[in-house]
C-alpha cells in the first residue's frame, strides 16, 4: 500500500512539476515567435514542484491531520494566479504584466508567510517546514557565498576584464544592491521556496534511496536542468543557442545540487536551500553590475562557457560528493512519507502510514 501511495504521489508530481512547464512551453513559443514578454513564465514555474508535492499529498494523505492545509491550499492558489497570469500575458500582450506579477509574489509571499507560521508546530515539523539547526546554516550560507564570488572573480578574471570587476567593487550602489538582495528575501522567498521543497524536500530523498546518496542527487540535477528547457530556449537563450544553454543548465543544476544537498543533508533544514537558490540568482545583479529586468534574458552559450562552467564549478561545488554527509547514513534524510508518519506515529496519533490508511 505504501509503495502504490508512493507511486502516485510520484505521479502527481510529475504532472505538475514536468507536463504543466512543457505545455506552457508552447504558450511560450507562441509568446517568442510574436515578440512578446515572456518575464512572467520563469516566475510562475518556480512554482510548480512545491504545487505538485502538496497537491500529491493533499490527495494522497487525506486521513493525515498533520498535512499544513491552510498552507499548502493557499500555495496551491498563489501557483494558479501566476499560472493564469503567465498565460494571459502572451494573449493580452498590450498590458504589461511585469509589475502585477511581481506584486502577487510579493503579497503570495507575505500572506503565505502568515499561513505556514499559524499552522501547529508539529504540522510544520511532519512536512518539513520547520526550521532548525540555524548555525549550520548560516555557516553553509556563508560558504556559499565566498564560493559564489570566488567563481565570479574568476570569470572576470579569465575573461581578462579586472577592471570592470575592480568598478563593480568600489561603486557604491553595488553595496546598496547587496544590502536590498538581504532585504528583499522576505519579500520573495516563495517562488524559490517552490523550486526546493519539490527537489530538496520531496524529490532529493527518493532519488537517494533509490541510486545512492550521491548518484541520486547527480540524477535529480540532470531532471532539475532539463526541467528549465522551456525557459533555457525562450527565455534565457534563444532557440537557436537553446541547445547549449540547456547543457549549460544542466551542468549548474548538477554542481550546485551537490552542494544544495550538502547543505540540507548537514542541517535537514529546506530553509537553507532556499536562501542558496536565492543568493545564487539575485546576487548576479549585483556581481554583474546590470540591475535591468531582462539581466538573465538571451544569453548566448559557448563551449568555452560550458568548459568554465565544468572545471570552476566542479572544483568549487562538485567536491562536495566527497563530504561525509553523502557517505553516513544518519545523514541520510526521510521521504515526505517517513517523516510524516514518524510525527503522525509519535503523537501516538495513527498505526501505520496514513497514507496508506486513506487509501483503504
Amino acid at each position: 500500500m505504501e509503495k502504490k501511495m508512493m507511486k502516485k504521489q510520484l505521479i502527481i508530481f510529475t504532472l505538475v512539476a514536468f507536463a504543466v512547464p512543457y505545455l506552457l512551453g508552447i504558450v511560450m513559443g507562441i509568446g517568442y515567435q510574436k515578440g512578446i514578454d515572456l518575464t512572467v513564465f520563469p516566475s510562475a514555474q518556480m512554482y510548480y514542484p512545491a504545487a505538485g508535492v502538496m497537491l500529491a499529498a493533499l490527495l494522497t494523505r487525506k486521513n493525515d491531520d498533520y498535512i499544513p492545509r491552510r498552507f499548502f491550499i493557499g500555495y496551491i492558489i498563489n501557483t494558479l494566479i501566476m499560472v493564469i497570469m503567465a498565460v494571459v500575458s502572451v494573449f493580452i500582450p498590450a498590458v504589461s504584466w511585469l509589475w502585477p506579477s511581481q506584486i502577487v509574489m510579493m503579497g503570495g509571499t507575505i500572506i503565505l508567510l502568515i499561513l505556514m507560521l499559524t499552522e501547529k508546530k508539529e504540522k510544520r515539523e511532519a512536512y518539513g517546514l520547520k526550521g532548525k539547526n540555524w548555525k549550520g546554516l548560516v555557516f553553509v550560507s556563508v560558504l556559499f557565498l565566498v564560493l559564489y564570488l570566488i567563481r565570479a572573480a574568476a570569470s572576470y578574471f579569465i575573461s581578462g576584464q579586472t577592471d570592470a570587476l575592480l568598478a563593480i567593487v568600489s561603486n557604491s550602489q553595488t553595496w546598496i544592491l547587496l544590502l536590498s538582495v538581504v532585504v528583499s528575501y522576505f519579500l520573495a522567498f516563495i517562488p524559490f521556496f517552490g523550486e526546493e521543497y519539490g527537489w530538496r524536500y520531496y524529490l532529493q530523498p527518493i532519488m537517494q534511496k533509490r541510486f545512492g546518496a550521491v548518484k541520486g542527487v547527480i540524477l535529480l540535477g540532470v531532471l532539475w536542468g532539463i526541467w528549465h528547457l522551456p525557459i533555457n530556449f525562450f527565455y534565457y537563450a534563444s532557440p537557436a543557442h537553446g541547445i547549449m544553454s540547456v547543457l549549460a543548465q544542466i551542468i549548474t543544476c548538477i554542481t550546485l545540487g551537490i552542494f544544495f544537498a550538502y547543505g540540507y543533508m548537514k542541517t535537514n533544514n529546506i530553509w537553507l536551500p532556499v536562501i542558496l537558490h536565492y543568493m545564487n540568482n539575485n546576487l548576479v545583479p549585483v556581481i554583474t553590475g546590470d540591475v535591468s529586468a531582462d539581466v538573465l534574458q538571451n544569453q548566448q552559450v559557448g563551449w568555452q562557457d560550458l568548459l568554465f562552467l565544468l572545471v570552476v564549478n566542479g572544483i568549487l561545488f562538485l567536491s562536495f560528493a566527497l563530504a561525509g554527509h553523502f557517505r553516513k547514513k544518519e545523514y541520510q534524510l526521510p521521504t515526505m512519507n517517513e517523516r510524516a508518519d514518524r510525527i503522525c506515529q509519535e503523537a501516538s496519533f495513527c498505526d501505520g502510514s496514513l497514507g496508506a490508511s486513506s487509501e483503504s
